[in-house]
This record gives C-alpha cells, sequence and structure tokens, in this order.
C-alpha cells in the first residue's frame, strides 16, 4: 500500500495524523481555559462528555491517531539514519536554515509521549476509566476541577508542565508547517505563510496551557483559595 510502502506515503500518514492531534489539542486547551474562570462549567464539560458511547469512540479515534503518529515517527526516523548511514556522525554543526527543533523532533516527541503518560494516569484515569470501572473507588470521576486543580496548585507540578510546553512548543512549530508542506500546500507563497501561522497558533495553545497552569497555581497556590469539591 502507498501509504505505507513508500517514504512520502509514511510522512502523509504522520502529518495527517499530527494535524488531527493538532485538533484536539485546540480543544482541549478551550476547555481547560474554562477551569480559571468557573469550575463549575469545568465540570459541567466533563460531566457532558464522562464516559458515554460517543466520547468513547472519539477517545478510541484520539487513541489510534496518537498510536499511529507515534508510530510513523519511529518509523520514519529510522529510515533517515538508514539512508544516512555513516554521514550523519561526521556532521557536528547544524546545517544553515535547518532549525534546531526539525533535527531533534525524534527527542522533543519522546518527551511529550513520557508527560503524556504522566497525564493520563492523573486525569484520565481517575476520570473516564475510573468512572467506567471505578479503578479509584475514593476518586469522584465527574468531579474533574478538583482533581485539576488538586495538582495545579503545586508549583513543582506547575514547573514540570510548563517544561512539557515548551517541550510541545518546539514540536508543533516544526510539525505544523511541516505537516502543510507534506500534504502540498508547499509554493513559494505560501511556504513562509504557513510558517508563520503554525508558530502563532502553537504559541496561542501552549501559551493557553501554561496561562491554565499558572493561573491554578496562583489562585489556589499562593492566594490559598479554597478548593471546590462536588459532593461524592
Amino acid at each position: 500500500m502507498w501509504l505505507t510502502n513508500s517514504s512520502i506515503g509514511r510522512k502523509v500518514v504522520m502529518s495527517v495524523s499530527g494535524l488531527f492531534l493538532v485538533l484536539f489539542l485546540t480543544f482541549h486547551m478551550c476547555m481547560n481555559l474554562a477551569l480559571v474562570f468557573s469550575p463549575e462549567a469545568y465540570n459541567a464539560i466533563c460531566g457532558f462528555l464522562g464516559a458515554r458511547w460517543y466520547t468513547l469512540a472519539l477517545t478510541a479515534v484520539l487513541a489510534a491517531g496518537f498510536v499511529v503518529h507515534i508510530i510513523f515517527a519511529f518509523w520514519l526516523t529510522l529510515q533517515n539514519r538508514k539512508a544516512r548511514g555513516t554521514d550523519r556522525y561526521a556532521v557536528n554543526v547544524r546545517p544553515q536554515g535547518v532549525e534546531w527543533s526539525s533535527q531533534n523532533m525524534l527527542v522533543l516527541g519522546i518527551i511529550v509521549i513520557l508527560f503524556l503518560i504522566i497525564h493520563m494516569a492523573q486525569f484520565w484515569f481517575k476520570m473516564q476509566l475510573n468512572e467506567l470501572a471505578n479503578v479509584c473507588p475514593d476518586v469522584n470521576p465527574h468531579d474533574g476541577s478538583y482533581l485539576v486543580i488538586s495538582e495545579f496548585k503545586n508549583w513543582w507540578m506547575v514547573a514540570l508542565y510548563l517544561v512539557w510546553f515548551v517541550a510541545l512548543w518546539f514540536h508543533l512549530t516544526h510539525g505544523f508547517w511541516s505537516a502543510l508542506h507534506t500534504i502540498g500546500f508547499n509554493n513559494n507563497t505560501w511556504f513562509n505563510r504557513w510558517k508563520v501561522i503554525g508558530n502563532v497558533f502553537a504559541t496561542i495553545i501552549c501559551l493557553g496551557f501554561a496561562f491554565v497552569a499558572v493561573a491554578l497555581y496562583v489562585q489556589y497556590g499562593v492566594l490559598g483559595w479554597e478548593v471546590p469539591q462536588m459532593a461524592h
């Protein structure tokens, strides 16, 4: 099959799956912003999503998108290294015009994956999975605001997530325009435009996530606001 048997086909698969994940990040960031201004609104969104059939279907599609993106990323990296052979050891400096992020996408991706695992253990495991299988009987799976605020009231947790957001920003800024370039938006007029659009979009997403983390820490960690909690 062309999508798996050729280098271009693999790049197309990774690009499309990556753009799909960017859409999810955009929704996730907008959802999180609600928590800063209204924990009740955030819980209402969590209640609407929850462990309903349509959410479970979307979760399965999202998980498939992550798996496909990760597999093809490793596949293409190994393919590129094999193609370069020993030549890669002869280059000690970054070629002019080549961004640092483009040479370190695999490392950035691994950092993103590791933090994603932590993120899922902190929230998805205690919310959607808990609602389905009651894996954490002492945790209310419907009280998402309490779970999130309880984590981000700690400065060290905020610091770890800020590191994640920086890695995510580098990954997105290169990945966004590279994906559009791969699927055909690569003429001379739009090449630089898409690069700027990608940088701005990635910055908005990552600043949005960072704003939520820092705002929750200030509100509940510094100012000492009482963490709202629903009845179990």
